[in-house]
């Protein structure tokens, strides 16, 4: 009954799986089989005990679900093994996925068919669709019938039922690694460093402001980042820190709001949980557990190097500002950290390892350069024991080499099976057989470095799982400082040479964060004092080229465009004083030019709390003949107002149409042009002569007048003091011109005057 066989398309049946490893791996999928040929999804979530003695019996369970369209009759489980031994790390990177064979044709795990043990269950009922059942298995030692030595096996579960209309089949398969050891003691030890990555995509928009609760959800004890701390509370561990997520927690904790895509902000919920937070990872760090700081934001290092400058510069000022960060602010614990790179793919090719790695201010001796081994291909790998660290080659750098810490990905890559590589059992259970082979290799200490890549475990349940690896017999606990002081005399090594495809920003995201680049540079050049440019502006570049945002591409660009509309605002308080309106819209500047050259006023304004610099630059629009001479710049105090006389010249009269732009003392533009109407009115060539020809005229009849009048008195002289001048008479003598004294007056009128003539003065009748 159990050798009944439905024989399957071998071609049909590997496209199956080609089709699911290549939605896993994010590779165009080949053509899917044929929907005839059904499969199961089998997975395994438990295997104990990790590494089994010989005479231990082995608990297998898990789940089948029926992800086909058709009923099982008949369905049974059975546990599996290949019974080759593997002694040898190779051996392990070596095994056959087997994603080229159809499922029914897999051979390589053998069934232990014996229906007399555990090793073997019979479900009563039939598998329908979507159907899921568990299963449980436990196998005695004798049934894997292998030997008591010391080694690696491929272990696992098949899935076997009857379609309908169909012959019986295997119709699934899952497999793990077991090691296995031997009777004899390991003769070896392994100082095992841990690096545990804390990060999380930037949400601070500014001050308190959020984009959204994702960090304050992802540090309660069930999110991702709370069961990552919980890690450090068993277990020596080295934590890899980016200080903008600690930054924005701090923040947090201090009370924020949530400003969504419609600009609505609602009071922020989660202060308790991130202070709480806050406070086991300070614990952690009183334990011992080493901090290493990525560069602030942690940002797409190669991404911002392949760009150049002004880009490039932000990845230098990142680490820069790790170097500078305040780990203990508001704790009692020593701010004890090392500054670190991490790279991996084509990101750590030699260019960008240089590049990234040396140069930036406060950088030491002690920085830290992780650097995972999968970067390189398989025959160019370092050999990782008997340490890890390396001086790796960087002729492109200012340093020859660099020396960097090379992270095993083999302790993290899991397997055998491509679909369930990074479950957090497949990831333990190859993290022990790797480490054991190790350990079993010889009597000396080795030391490794376990790293998981980027976006490998989403929710840290893998990373746990890791962990747990840390307390079997052969492991020693250590953490990567401790790795890099005792590596005596490092071995060289060239850089990986593998293309950088594993680029995290896109070409939108590139753009957004030129852009922003190109206008946090014109506010700080705007600034008399560059220094004082806050910091939050300095800490939004790194963060708007975070790797946090590979996943989330149109987050990342609105927080780029929120932050560069911060910016631009800065910018406007500095502008023209008479191009804005009442309701602070745009308006062209309307000025007179009166002659040929002549100054006319424009005044700016800088309402910023800082000192800036400015000039004025103007430039005509639609005439060649205007002529402007530079203007120099001015420091503008806080709140304080300016007047440039604009010096210019004209060949014609006219309006004159320009531009006139607010410019820093490095010239960059602050802010958009803004429309200048200059109405020029000076004399042309024929009103210059008429203006001269008059001119003429009235000096020509002055010095007419004037001579005939000096001739006239050259013919008659002035005459002698004796005889008179009928023409200058002598002054009168006051005392003859004198009249007789007046006769006595009546009301005001004289005595003599008639009667008749004196009864109307004074009188009603007047």
């Amino acid at each position: 009954m159990f050798r009944r066989r439905l024989r399957l398309s071998a071609a049909a049946g590997a496209g199956l799986l080609i089709a699911a490893a290549a939605a896993f791996l994010g590779i165009a999928p080949a053509p899917a089989a044929p929907a005839d040929e059904p499969v199961v999804d089998v997975s395994i979530d438990s295997f104990a005990p990790v590494a089994p003695k010989p005479g231990d019996p082995v608990t297998i369970k898990g789940r089948i679900t029926n992800t086909s369209t058709t009923t099982f009759r008949a369905p049974q489980v059975l546990a599996c093994i290949d019974r080759e031994r593997l002694t040898s790390n190779d051996d392990v990177a070596d095994i056959d996925t087997e994603q080229d064979v159809a499922m029914n044709e897999r051979d390589s795990c053998t069934r232990l068919t014996n229906p007399e043990t555990p090793t073997f269950q019979q479900f009563e009922e039939p598998l329908a669709p979507k159907a899921s059942v568990q299963f449980s298995l436990t196998v005695p030692w004798d049934e894997w019938r292998i030997t008591k030595n010391t080694g690696v096996y491929v272990v696992g579960v098949v899935f076997r039922g009857q379609p309908e209309g169909k012959d019986r089949a295997t119709a699934g398969r899952a497999r793990t690694l077991m090691p296995v050891i031997g009777a004899e003691p390991l003769p070896g030890k392994v100082n095992t460093a841990l690096v545990i990555p804390l990060r999380h995509r930037p949400t601070q928009l500014g001050g308190s402001r959020f984009a959204n609760e994702s960090l304050a959800e992802s540090m309660a004890p069930n999110g991702d980042l709370g069961r990552l701390l919980a890690i450090g509370d068993r277990r020596k561990v080295t934590w890899l820190v980016d200080p903008s997520m600690l930054d924005e927690a701090r923040q947090l904790q201090n009370g924020y709001v949530v400003t969504g895509p419609d600009n609505m902000t609602k009071t922020g919920t989660g202060q308790k949980v991130v202070a709480a937070w806050l406070k086991a990872f300070e614990a952690s760090r009183a334990k011992g557990n080493q901090v290493v700081l990525l560069p602030y934001g942690d940002p797409d290092v190669a991404g911002l190097i392949e760009a150049g400058d002004p880009l490039k510069k932000i990845v230098g000022d990142a680490r820069a500002a790790s170097e500078e960060f305040n780990l203990a602010a508001g704790s009692s614990v020593a701010a004890g950290f090392t500054n670190g790179l991490w790279l991996e793919g084509g990101s750590a090719r030699s260019k960008y390892l240089a590049a990234a790695s040396t140069g930036f201010r406060g950088s030491t001796d002690q920085d830290l350069n992780l650097v995972s081994s999968s970067s390189w291909t398989t025959a160019a790998r370092p050999n990782l024991t008997p340490s890890p660290v390396y001086d790796v080659l960087t002729p492109e750098g200012p340093q020859s080499e660099v020396r960097t810490v090379i992270a095993d990905s083999a302790l993290t890559a899991g397997g055998p099976d491509p679909d369930a590589a990074d479950s957090p059992l497949q990831v333990r259970q190859r993290f022990a057989a790797e480490t054991a082979l190790l350990a079993a290799s010889g009597a000396s200490t080795v030391s490794v470095v376990a790293l998981p890549p980027r976006g490998w475990d989403a929710d840290g349940r893998a990373t746990a799982a890791l962990a747990s690896g840390l307390s079997l017999p052969w492991i020693n606990q250590t953490d990567v400082g401790t790795v890099v002081a005792t590596a005596k005399n490092p071995q060289t090594t060239k850089a990986p040479n593998v293309p950088r495809t594993d680029a995290v920003l896109n070409g939108n995201q590139v753009d957004a964060v030129h852009g922003l680049t190109d206008t946090t540079l014109t506010f700080r050049s705007l600034l008399s004092a560059p220094e004082n440019l806050s910091e939050s502006m300095e800490r939004a570049l790194p963060r708007s080229a975070s790797t946090g945002w590979r996943d989330f591409p149109d987050e990342g660009q609105r927080y780029a465009a929120i932050e560069t509309s911060s910016v631009n605002q800065q910018l406007a308080k500095v502008h023209l004083v008479n191009s804005v309106d009442d309701k602070g819209l745009h308006r062209e500047i309307k000025v007179n030019l009166a002659g040929s050259k002549g100054t006319f006023p424009l005044t700016i304004t800088n309402n910023l709390d800082y000192s800036v610099r400015v000039g004025i630059v103007v430039t005509p629009a639609n005439r060649t003949d205007l002529r402007i001479k530079p203007v120099q710049t001015k420091v503008l105090g806080p709140k304080v107002k300016a007047t440039y006389p604009i010096a210019a010249s004209a060949e014609a009269n006219g309006l004159i149409r320009a531009n006139v732009q607010v410019v820093t003392a490095a010239g960059d533009p602050v802010g958009k042009p803004q429309e200048l109407v200059i109405q020029a009115a000076q004399y042309g060539s024929v009103g210059w002569i008429l203006v001269g020809a008059a001119c003429a005229l009235l000096f020509g009849t002055s010095f007419v007048r004037i001579y005939r009048r000096i001739r006239t008195e050259r013919k008659n002289p002035a005459p002698q003091a004796d005889t008179p001048d009928p023409l200058h008479p002598a002054p009168l003598d006051p005392e003859a011109t004198t009249p007789d004294r007046p006769e006595p007056r009546m009301n005001g009128v004289p005595e003599d005057v008639p009667a008749s003539l004196k009864e109307g003065v004074g009188s009603k009748d007047g």
